[in-house]
């Protein structure tokens, strides 16, 4: 910490097996939270990043420790991933946006709770959220995005909508 500007810096790092990693890159004002996957070769971090708007970063354990498994954080990549999605085209686009990344509660069990039988420690589930600030008469934030899901493949780093997600991701984008 500058004690003279009062600014906080976090360093996240972790030891495994004499190995002694920090996870790049450093955050400024916010903690994290991390998630790892059954067999501990995969970790991710939840990032806050500001009012209302949250990351991940994605991290592989190699024979040095761990190490960024992607080269963007893995919440920029879901994103993108959706805006290359025809139904992105009807989404309302302003200026500004307020977005956040989660990662889904289940990967301890392979997200077993959903009712479904993937292979273990293969798949991360990811939900998308997102405020558009609207311009106009009366600014206002409204929610144009709200919990979209997809699926990434920690074995081929490809992303994917699973069937079980349709109906509800269809609610989950608000036209423009």
């Amino acid at each position: 910490m500058n004690k003279d500007a009062d600014d906080w810096k976090w360093q996240f790092w972790v030891r495994r097996e004499g190995t002694f990693n920090r996870l790049d890159p450093e955050q400024d004002d916010y903690p994290a939270g991390f998630r790892f996957t059954g067999d501990l070769k995969w970790i991710v971090r939840m990032q806050k990043t500001g009012s209302g708007e949250q990351t991940l970063y994605l991290y592989r354990l190699t024979p040095q420790g761990f190490v960024a498994a992607t080269g963007k954080p893995l919440a920029d990549l879901a994103w993108a991933y959706l805006k290359s999605r025809p139904e992105w085209r009807k989404v309302r686009k302003d200026p500004e946006y307020h977005i956040a990344a989660n990662l889904v509660k289940g990967t301890e069990e392979n997200y077993r709770w959903l009712g479904v039988e993937w292979p273990a420690n293969r798949y991360l589930l990811i939900g998308l959220s997102g405020d558009a600030d609207v311009k106009g008469r009366k600014p206002m934030q409204t929610g144009v995005v709200n919990g979209w899901r997809c699926r990434y493949d920690l074995q081929t780093g490809k992303f994917d909508v699973p069937a079980l997600f349709f109906k509800d991701n269809a609610k989950a984008l608000v036209p423009g």
